[in-house]
């Protein structure tokens, strides 16, 4: 079975596919509606053979679906059908989830994605649980106000890693992970990573797509290799 990978991110969309070594990608942006998602991801993709669709949606989703419209992008995400828009069975997960399953190597494995806010799952023995930590309160705001792109942003660089380093000891203290993987644009400038901690690549989303596929604890992890950036 062949599977075809979408990243939906807010300034590009991301695509690989089972076979394919190099993703290929196109813009975004804040007016992107579904349908004009699903017309780029074909376009780039016209020469590529897949069955099946998994998409790492930049939101909230329940039950397999948008359940709720994104923040960086336009609207129309919720209710759309994406099976019908693709002619293919499609999987959909939040984007963090889609590449903490995609970083998962045993145990229970605590994923946090730093990026414009704070992405967040746990996964244990394959399945994987997308979570809301950034929206949890820390000092005066969220996780997301002070370890979040606006944190980095008020705070500085300096201020900003210690805040990452407690809130991650926090969330270690309540949650007892065996395994921590710190991912997003923004994990790449910590200088040095909290205790326990391994730094999570991007291209582990595509790799997470391909896992929504195979067979739960029954199959082992895709060998499809990706190329990173």
């Amino acid at each position: 079975m062949n599977v075809l990978v979408v990243d939906v991110g807010g300034s590009s969309v991301k695509v690989l596919a089972t076979g394919q070594k190099e993703p290929r990608n196109f813009p975004s942006g804040p007016k992107m509606t579904p349908k004009q998602m699903v017309s780029g991801v074909k376009q780039i993709t016209s020469d590529w053979k897949y069955d099946v669709v998994s998409i790492g949606y930049p939101g909230l989703v329940h039950k397999g679906k948008p359940a709720a419209e994104p923040h960086n992008l336009g609207r129309a995400w919720v209710g759309f059908n994406f099976k019908s828009a693709f002619g293919c069975p499609v999987k959909i997960i939040n984007d963090a989830a889609m590449q903490a399953l995609g970083s998962y190597r045993s145990g229970l494995m605590l994923f946090l994605g730093f990026g414009t806010g704070l992405g967040s799952a746990l996964v244990n023995e394959g399945s994987v649980v997308p979570m809301e930590l950034g929206h949890l309160s820390f000092k005066k705001g969220t996780y997301e106000d002070y370890v979040g792109l606006r944190g980095l942003k008020r705070f500085g660089m300096k201020k900003w890693e210690r805040y990452v380093v407690y809130g991650v000891a926090r969330l270690v203290d309540a949650l007892h992970p065996d395994d921590i993987v710190l991912g997003g644009g923004n994990s790449m400038k910590l200088e040095q990573l909290p205790p326990g901690c391994r730094r999570g690549a991007n291209a582990n989303a595509f790799l997470g797509g391909f896992r929504l596929w195979e067979a739960k604890n029954g199959r082992p992890p895709s060998r499809t290799k990706v190329r990173s950036k």
